[in-house]
């Protein structure tokens, strides 16, 4: 789910001392990327099912046994990942809410999430769905034009609904299957399609081939407001997860139901998805 045009480089080289100041800007970029990254993907995964809808089931009532070959290593990744969040990413994210108001960070939502939109239209392309890569298109113009860099979501205004497009679910259209469940600290919960799709955006993601890369100040920060954003966003969603009663499984459910949907969104598809686990019997 980017950034806007980088203004023209300086006409001669910088000298050491300016080498030395961006060089350190990325770094310190890149830090604040890789402390937030942790929560990249669990909010939206995390909110697809609320964990009370999860303990009602019965323990065998219409249930789709997950693929989770390493269960164990997957729980073990699950508790450190969550530990990180609790002691490191959910502070950093509930100070970044409490300094910064509801407005500004408004802003730095639809911002992010504009700089996403060329990598949305080239996966609708792929999937052959020309009509929504079009209006992806229209979104990305309009909101980097009137709508200040993306700062604004203009577009939405003008009837053009946002939408989400991906490579793991362009593979899930063409009927690649998911394949094991994994969950890996910094990155999240992910399936073997999925890890394979996210390699392919990142190195065909058009605003981050023409920025240089995450490598970069901008490319880092990029990520590092993304992930921030995605973090607050979906605290409510991290919370809830303290009362589930297997949090780890509510997690997998979650996110395998979500990808399912998105999957069966580029399809055309509509149906009604499965409950891939069941609330662990009460004594």
């Amino acid at each position: 789910m980017q950034g806007p045009t980088v203004a023209g480089r300086p006409m001669t080289p910088p000298g050491p001392s300016g080498r030395g100041v961006r060089s350190r800007a990325a770094l310190l970029a890149q830090g604040l990327a890789a402390g937030l990254a942790i929560a990249w993907a669990a909010p939206s995964f995390a909110q697809a099912v609320p964990p009370a809808a999860e303990a009602a089931q019965p323990p065998d009532a219409g249930v789709t046994k997950p693929y989770d070959p390493w269960q164990g290593v997957n729980r073990s990744a699950f508790a450190l990942g969550m530990s990180l969040d609790r002691h490191v990413v959910g502070p950093i994210a509930h100070g970044y809410v409490r300094v910064t108001p509801s407005p500004v960070r408004d802003r730095i939502g639809d911002l992010v999430y504009n700089l996403g939109e060329p990598g949305t239209v080239i996966n609708d392309v792929f999937q052959g769905r020309m009509g929504r890569a079009g209006t992806a298109s229209s979104r990305f113009v309009i909101n980097s034009t009137i709508g200040v860099l993306g700062l604004f979501d203009v577009a939405a205004g003008f009837g053009l609904a946002a939408h989400d497009a991906d490579f793991g679910q362009t593979l899930g259209r063409y009927g690649a299957q998911p394949g094991p469940y994994m969950y890996i600290p910094v990155v999240g919960p992910l399936d073997l399609r999925d890890g394979v799709g996210r390699i392919v955006d990142l190195f065909t993601d058009p605003v981050s081939i023409f920025t240089g890369g995450v490598t970069t100040a901008f490319g880092a920060t990029r990520s590092g407001l993304s992930a921030l954003d995605r973090r607050a966003s979906g605290d409510g969603a991290f919370k809830a997860l303290d009362d589930a009663t297997d949090p780890y499984a509510t997690t997998r459910s979650a996110y395998m139901q979500h990808r399912e949907f998105l999957v069966q969104s580029a399809s055309g598809a509509t149906a009604v998805l499965p409950d891939f686990d069941a609330a662990p019997a009460k004594p």
